[in-house]
This record gives structure tokens, C-alpha cells and sequence, in this order.
């Protein structure tokens, strides 16, 4: 999920460094020398894919070249994105710390962070220079150029991030700069000084930098993309002594994915879903059938969110999607404030394992699990959960009365909102059944989807605007950017992990758990609980899961429904108060206080805990339609 709602941007402090007029001037062509070939980029990426799929599919005339054009304009899209999200605040972080430190340490926290930003991006700039003259040498097969055009994004972003965050120190006071490279200069100096002793005690060195730093550092609210970058390099600068350059490759070739490529086109359809009246339309055809019901738009709710989930690549869209159209109506009709947060956060739990899920599409791609496989189990799952929350709805509203009754509405009236939903209502069922049923590629789907997206809206829903457009292809940049950095730099440290030997350690050690396959399935859903609330479901599945599924296979323990297990905990433990960083999300969209959900949503995991053991002990929820 992405969590940049969550985010504060490094604020400008009284008395501090004058932000001079260059400095003004130099941030704003870096937001421009970002964000607009970004978009650039992503429109062509869009139109490239479609006239594969066109000669495809229409012609039977495959365009070879296609594949890797829009790879190379990937890679640049995902470094670009990450700047652009560093410039927005969009980056993927804890704020918690931050948020209940006073002003002077907030300040401070925010120089800490800014310095190891630019110290972990320019840690990795030579080794990004190293992997673009490695890879000059190499020629792409069909389009006949160097591979260094796809290198050269490495060193570019690198250099940008470095200077965005050297740039947001000008927005800080003197002593809070150098407070911030009193304490980085001395953590630094204490890590140096205890290699001896680390190397001493073996892999238990894991714990100080994959633990201890990584944990700190997350803490402090750096983004965790960062804090991946520097807990890998520092390992494996002061350990095994391997150069830097093995984490650009490792993230040239993650993020070079032919599979990857259908996440910044999902969450374009997602953002058109939303802006272009789709998902309204979704959301007044189920009010029109449950409206009259005692807490019916709290099924409305969980249905719109079943149906919306999982295209838009973030559970905080796919909340905001939903939410405006309902939120206020159910405040009308009396409903407490924090029971609609509470339903609003748990009903997007489940919503990574609904295909299209770029949480499935992630995990697939980091683990060798078939995509289609991942999509088709991930329906019966949803479903469970689902249930779960409709049966807590309905013995939760039976004692509670609404303050304004709702009459049934009419046959004609029902007939009217289904006719104007059908177009909308066909899309999710169209994506998903051409992906499990292997019509299409994921990446295929979603650019005929966004198309399909784009003509509905203008023509059917007429919403379409440009300056709409603008918005949904830079803020796509930035969750791309935000997501890929992510990923690439897990598949480092995942890398790392592997090389240490503490992956076949951890293999041997969960498979000795007692109880067998269930004592290590309870240890996976406890773990990823945990994970998932501390430090976010995307990291912890993509640095852990790959590490877990040699155990679970050992157990006997099919790989789609051990995926489905650890996805639906990392979901618990986002939503779960108070360290899940979704559940803030969910509140901020939905305009409650925390503290005003913080009691009514345990019931509503409780649900889900349940549905997650069901789901658990019956393999055949997740396996059946494979």
C-alpha cells in the first residue's frame, strides 16, 4: 500500500537557513525534469504496449521489439517516480515517532533523515556508474542499442535523490544539519569500529543491521526504501566486503521484469476508475439494492471495496474510491463515525489477494510463482473475508438504529442505476477472467483496461479531463517510483540474506517448529501480523516470503495457499491499531479521529483472524480454482 497520506513533508523552520532564490528555482526544474518525462514516458509506455497487443491480437503480426522498449522506459519511469515521490513525500515510511515528538525534535529527525537519504543515494552513485560501463558493452536483442540506456536511469535517479535531499536541508536550521551529521557521523563511526567483533559472532551480525539498524531507522520515520539501501550496503560493506555494485545489479535485474511492467498501467486504471465516475456509478447501483437494508451501505461498502480492490495498486486508493461516495450518506443515516472507519479499514484487508493485486503480481515475480496461479487463487480467499465482515455487520447493526429511514427504491429505479453501472461493473469481471483464464498477459489486460477506462469515461460517464490526466500520470510515477525502489532494493537484501546463509538457517530453523506444517503456518501468521504493522506489508512480503517458501514447500504446503496466508496476516497487521499505518490512512480518507475507531474495528478483525485460520486449515480455498 502506498502511505503517503500518512507522510509530512520536511517543513521550512523559522529562523533556520534562508531558502535562497536558487535554491527555489533548482527544485523546481528538478520537479519538472522529473515529473513531465515521466509522464512522457508513461504515455508512450501505454501506447507501445497497445500496439503490441493490436498487432497482436488483431493483425497476428507480433511487434518483437515492443517488450523491450517499454522495459528500458520502465526502469526510467521507476527511478524517475522514485524522485518524484521523494519531492511529493510519498515515499513509503513510519510516521508514528514523528508524529508524537514535539516540533524541535520532529526538526531534527527530518535533518537525520535528509542527510542519510543523500547518504544512502550517494553511497550507491559509483556503483550505479560502475553497472552502466558494465552494461554498455551489452546490446539489446531486438532494438540493436546498449544496454546502458536502461543503466544510465541507476545513475540518474541516484544523483537526483542525492540532490533532493541535500536540497531540503536548505529548509532546515544550522543545528539541526549538524545534529544530523553528529549522530550519522557517529553511528557510522560505531559500526566501523565494532566490524571486528561482528565478524566474531557470525550471522548473528544479521541481527545488529536487519533488526536492530533496520528497525531504528524506521523508527525515525526514514523511508523504507532508504532504509533497506543503507542496512544492505552497510552489511555488506563491513562483512563479507562485497562491492556495491551487486545491489544496482540485483535491482536492474528485479525491476527489469517483463512482469512488473502491468503495475504503473494497474494503477492508472485504478486512479480512472476513480476520477472517471466508475466506481460512483458501482457504488450507486449497490445503494440502490441494499440502501433500504439496516446498515446497507455498510454492505454496499464491502462490496464496492471487493469489486474496486485490487486494480488501483494501493489500498489507500482503492479506500478513496470507495469512501466519498459513501462515508457522508452513512454520517447522514446516523451510523457512528468510527464504525464506518473501522469497516472502512477492515474491508480492505483482504483486498491484495483479489486480482489484479500488484501485491500478487510482486510476490509472483520476487518468487517464481505462476501470476495466473496467484490470481486464481485469491478470489475464494476474498470471498472468506468478506463473509466474515458481512456476518460482523449484520450482528453489529441489529442494535443499532438509523436516524433516517430509507425507502426501497423502485424496480425502475434499480433497472436505471444498473444500466448506467453496467459498463463499470463489466470491467473488473472482464480483467480478471482474461488474466485467470490466460487470455491475456496481466500487462496485456491492463492497457486495454486503461483504454477501456479512458472511452467509458469520456463517452458513457463524461468526466474526462485533462487536467485530470495530468494528475493521475504523475501521481502513477510517483506510486511506481515509490513501489519499484522498494522492490529492487529488497531483492538486494534479500540477496544478501540468501548469501549469509541465514536463509537455509531460517529454512531449518521454521521447519523445526513443533506442530509440523501448522505450528509453522501459526508462526507465519503471527509473524507477518507483526510485519505487516511495523513495517509495512509490501516490504515485509518481498524481503520475508521469498525466504519462507522453501520452508512451507518442505511442509508440504502448497505455494498459493501459503501465499494467500501470509498476504491476508500482512493485512491484519496493517489495519491493526496502533502501529498499523493503514488503519491512519483509512481514518484520514474517511475524516475520522483515530481514537474514535481505535475500539469498534477489533471485532472486525477478530472476523478476519478467523476467516484467516478457515482459510488456513482449508487448503482448498486457495487451490480449487487453480
Amino acid at each position: 500500500m502506498s502511505v503517503g497520506e500518512a507522510n509530512e513533508a520536511t517543513r521550512a523552520v523559522s529562523g533556520g537557513i534562508a531558502t535562497a532564490r536558487w535554491v527555489e528555482v533548482i527544485e523546481r526544474t528538478l520537479r519538472w525534469g522529473t515529473e513531465i518525462p515521466g509522464a512522457i514516458l508513461l504515455v508512450a509506455e501505454i501506447a507501445i504496449i497497445a500496439s503490441g497487443v493490436v498487432a497482436r491480437y488483431v493483425f497476428h503480426s507480433p511487434l518483437f521489439w515492443v517488450d523491450e522498449a517499454a522495459a528500458v522506459m520502465f526502469v526510467w519511469i521507476s527511478m524517475l517516480g522514485a524522485v518524484v515521490a521523494l519531492q511529493r513525500g510519498e515515499h513509503m515510511r513510519l510516521t508514528l515517532v514523528l508524529d508524537s515528538c514535539s516540533r524541535r525534535w520532529r526538526d531534527r529527525l527530518n535533518a537525520v533523515n535528509a542527510v542519510l537519504i543523500a547518504g544512502a543515494a550517494l553511497l550507491l552513485v559509483p556503483s550505479a556508474f560502475e553497472h552502466l560501463e558494465n552494461e554498455s558493452f551489452i546490446q539489446m536483442v531486438t532494438l540493436g542499442i546498449s544496454e546502458g540506456f536502461r543503466a544510465s536511469a541507476f545513475l540518474v535517479g541516484f544523483v537526483m535523490l542525492a540532490a533532493i535531499a541535500v536540497l531540503r536541508l536548505g529548509h532546515c536550521r544550522w543545528r539541526d544539519i549538524s545534529f544530523a551529521l553528529a549522530v550519522v557521523a557517529v553511528a557510522g563511526l560505531c559500526l566501523y569500529l565494532a566490524r571486528p567483533w561482528m565478524m566474531s559472532i557470525g550471522n548473528l551480525n544479521l541481527l545488529i543491521f536487519f533488526v536492530l539498524l533496520l528497525g531504528a531507522l524506521i523508527a525515525i520515520g526514514l523511508p523504507i526504501a532508504f532504509t533497506f539501501i543503507i542496512c544492505t550496503s552497510s552489511y555488506l560493506v563491513l562483512i563479507p566486503k562485497i562491492p556495491l555494485v551487486i545491489v544496482v545489479t540485483r535491482m536492474g535485474e528485479g525491476m527489469s521484469s517483463m512482469v512488473l511492467l502491468a503495475i504503473p498501467l494497474f494503477i492508472v486504471l485504478g486512479l480512472l476508475i476513480e476520477v472517471m465516475g466508475l466506481a460512483r456509478a458501482l457504488v450507486n447501483f449497490m445503494a440502490a439494492l441494499l440502501g433500504h437494508v439496516r446498515g446497507g451501505l455498510s454492505y454496499v461498502l464491502l462490496g464496492a471495496m471487493f469489486l474496486v480492490s485490487g486494480i488501483a495498486g494501493s489500498k489507500a486508493a482503492d479506500m478513496a474510491a470507495v469512501a466519498p461516495g459513501l462515508i457522508p450518506e452513512m454520517k447522514r443515516r446516523g451510523a457512528h463515525q468510527g464504525e464506518l472507519a473501522a469497516q472502512l479499514s477492515a474491508s480492505a484487508v483482504m483486498t491484495e489477494t483479489i486480482p489484479p493485486s500488484l501485491v500478487l503480481i510482486m510476490l509472483g515475480s520476487s518468487t517464481g510463482i505462476s501470476i495466473g496461479a496467484l490470481f486464481a487463487g485469491g478470489l475464494l480467499p476474498a470471498v472468506v473475508c468478506t463473509l466474515a465482515l458481512v456476518i460482523t455487520v449484520y450482528f453489529r447493526m441489529r442494535s443499532q438504529s438509523e436516524s433516517v429511514s430509507v425507502a426501497r427504491a423502485s424496480g425502475a429505479e434499480i433497472r436505471r442505476t444498473f444500466v448506467v453501472a453496467l459498463p463499470a461493473l463489466a470491467l473488473p469481471f472482464i480483467i480478471r477472467s482474461a488474466v485467470v483464464e490466460g487470455v491475456a498477459t496481466a500487462t496485456e489486460v491492463s492497457t486495454l483496461g486503461v483504454i477501456y477506462a479512458l472511452v467509458v469515461g469520456a463517452l458513457v460517464y463524461r468526466n474526462f479531463s485533462v487536467s485530470q490526466l495530468v494528475g493521475i500520470l504523475r501521481s502513477t510515477v510517483a506510486l511506481t517510483g515509490a513501489v519499484l525502489l522498494i522492490l529492487g532494493v529488497a531483492i538486494s537484501m534479500a540477496w544478501a540474506l540468501t548469501q549469509s546463509g541465514f536463509a537455509k538457517q531460517l529454512v531449518v530453523a521454521m521447519s523445526s517448529i513443533p506442530g509440523g506444517a501448522w505450528g509453522f503456518i501459526i508462526a507465519s501468521i503471527l509473524g507477518f501480523i507483526v510485519l505487516g504493522s511495523v513495517l509495512e506489508g509490501l516490504p515485509a512480503i518481498l524481503v520475508f516470503g521469498p525466504l519462507l517458501f522453501p520452508a512451507a514447500r518442505a511442509m508440504g504446503i502448497h505455494d498459493v495457499h501459503y501465499a494467500m496466508i501470509i498476504i491476508i496476516a500482512m493485512g491484519i497487521g496493517l489495519f491493526a491499531p496502533p502501529l498499523g499505518i493503514g488503519y491512519y490512512a483509512a481514518c484520514g480518507i474517511a475524516r475520522v479521529p483515530p481514537n474514535e475507531a481505535m475500539v469498534r474495528i477489533w471485532p472486525y478483525l477478530g472476523a478476519l483472524a478467523l476467516a484467516l485460520l478457515l482459510i488456513a486449515a482449508v487448503p482448498w480455498f486457495s487451490i480449487a480454482l487453480l
